[in-house]
């Protein structure tokens, strides 16, 4: 909110914050009417969707500056502006709502409410931004015929103004930073792998509520020898006094006694972290605290209870199976992606183009979680909240890619004479105002997920904020290059 005004000046910012808001009401409305549950991911896709749903406004706003700039009036500015940024909205959303049908269609549980709120978001956000905002700058530019709004402070008046890059030039530069980037990631891949999660390697699923806070490392630590040679994870859920532990151990038995005997081996593991009289069908069955007795909980108490919150099976042929729906949803994605550019734009080089900069963003973002998963602090599984990520990086990829193929489209079509090179250079500057903006605005949002989300999402989101990264640079460095090449 406080971006928006400090960029493009007090209206204008409250203007947009005023949509933005009005778009969340509409969000929050839409998801009661259809009676939503709000999972973690589905409240990462709101925080998400009002990241996403300033880029309507900073492409709308940065055609305007554009207008007045030209000369031209209020009134005309505002118009002509508002028409010339429809087709890259359009272009722009339309990517992203493809990735999130693929979603919805191939995702299960928490990844059809994450997909599901972005898909409403976007419709909520193209309306927001292109109707409701243009009815009150309209209502403005009539009432105050002399009024001068110029979408601009002091501060940002020159900010990215006349900027003469020659990215065409830098694109050799790009391709070496790139391909040694791709080969390590492809290296480590290879050999080291990537830390699966029980979603894709099988296992048990165990929430456990303590009565103390405990912390994740340590009772990791404790249960490291628990299972054996099998994978063991614990990770910090929602509360401080509450975990999730995840074991691959003997994933392959499916019956009543390897069940009870991974109950036995976790409440052994934990007992240091409960109270003496705490019993194992106490642990397994729940229990409360009453007066300082404990006892076993009541189907129908409101109570806070302690012992296994929930335990949950995931069988290798469910695994694979997802795993497959996992990798037939990010190649869907991206020939759907691929299809609808050729339709769009009428060239086969832009589609191309496009696609090699996705597929550079999905390969490094692998890249970075196969070679940090032993290093980083957090976990770096990769489950369907991880596809979920990949496929969130690749709308928010072809979006910038589209504004950029947009803008070099209506530039051929404006000065079809002018070299090839220098149309692109001049369209990638002219847009590196909306490029930083977007990026910056998505970051803050994403930031303040990571910090306050908790540990359940923040591997996800760690995804994400990497995308934003690796696809602002592709846009520029990889997709229109490839395209000028094969152009």
């Amino acid at each position: 909110l406080l971006y928006m005004i400090f960029y493009y000046g007090v209206i204008p910012g409250l203007i947009a914050d005023a949509t933005l808001l009005l778009n969340i009401f509409f969000l929050f409305g839409i998801l009661a009417s259809f009676q939503a549950v709000l999972t973690l991911p589905g409240i990462a896709g709101i925080v998400l969707t009002m990241g996403m749903a300033v880029d309507a406004n900073v492409l709308i706003y940065e055609r305007i500056r554009e207008e007045l700039k030209a000369g031209k009036n209020l009134a005309k500015a505002i118009g002509e502006g508002y028409s010339n940024a429809l087709s890259a909205i359009i272009d722009g959303q339309m990517t992203t709502l493809i990735t999130g049908i693929v979603l919805v269609y191939f995702g299960t549980g928490p990844i059809q409410g994450f997909a599901t709120t972005l898909i409403i978001g976007i419709v909520t956000s193209v309306f927001t931004a292109v109707l409701v905002s243009r009815l009150i700058f309209e209502r403005i530019a009539k009432r105050e015929k002399e009024m001068y709004i110029p979408f601009t402070t002091r501060i940002t008046r020159n900010w990215f103004q006349n900027t003469n890059i020659d990215f065409v030039k830098l694109r050799k530069v790009a391709y070496v930073l790139s391909g040694t980037i791709i080969a390590i990631a492809i290296v480590s891949l290879s050999t080291r792998g990537m830390k699966q999660g029980i979603d894709f390697s099988g296992g048990r699923n165990y929430v456990v509520r303590f009565e103390q806070p405990v912390n994740a490392d340590d009772v990791r630590e404790t249960l490291s020898h628990v299972f054996g040679d099998a994978q063991t994870s614990v990770i910090t859920m929602g509360n401080e006094n509450q975990v999730r532990i995840s074991t691959n151990y003997a994933v392959a038995e499916n019956n009543d006694s390897i069940d009870s005997k991974i109950e036995t081996l976790l409440f052994n593991g934990l007992k240091p972290y409960f109270t003496e009289g705490v019993t194992q069908n106490m642990f397994v069955e729940r229990y409360v605290v009453k007066n300082g007795v404990r006892e076993l909980s009541k189907e129908d108490s409101n109570e806070s209870n302690f012992g296994i919150q929930s335990s949950q099976k995931v069988g290798p042929s469910i695994a694979d199976d997802i795993k497959t729906s996992a990798v037939w949803a990010i190649l869907l994605s991206l020939v759907a992606i691929g299809l609808y550019i050729l339709v769009r734009f009428r060239n086969w080089a832009f589609s191309a183009g496009a696609i090699v900069a996705l597929a550079h963003d999905v390969l490094i973002v692998l890249g970075v979680y196969s070679l940090f998963y032993t290093i980083m602090p957090f976990s770096l599984e990769v489950d369907q909240s991880f596809i979920a990520a990949i496929l969130t990086v690749i709308g928010y990829s072809i979006n910038d890619t589209v504004v950029i193929f947009d803008r070099i489209r209506e530039n051929l079509h404006l000065y079809p004479k002018r070299n090839l090179e220098k149309q692109i250079n001049h369209s990638i500057n002219t847009t590196l105002s909306r490029t930083f903006s977007t990026s910056f605005s998505t970051l803050i949002v994403l930031i303040a997920i990571f910090i306050f989300g908790g540990e359940t999402i923040r591997g996800f989101v760690f995804a994400l904020l990497l995308g934003i990264f690796v696809g602002t640079y592709s846009s520029v460095f990889i997709a229109s290059p490839i395209m000028y090449e094969l152009r």
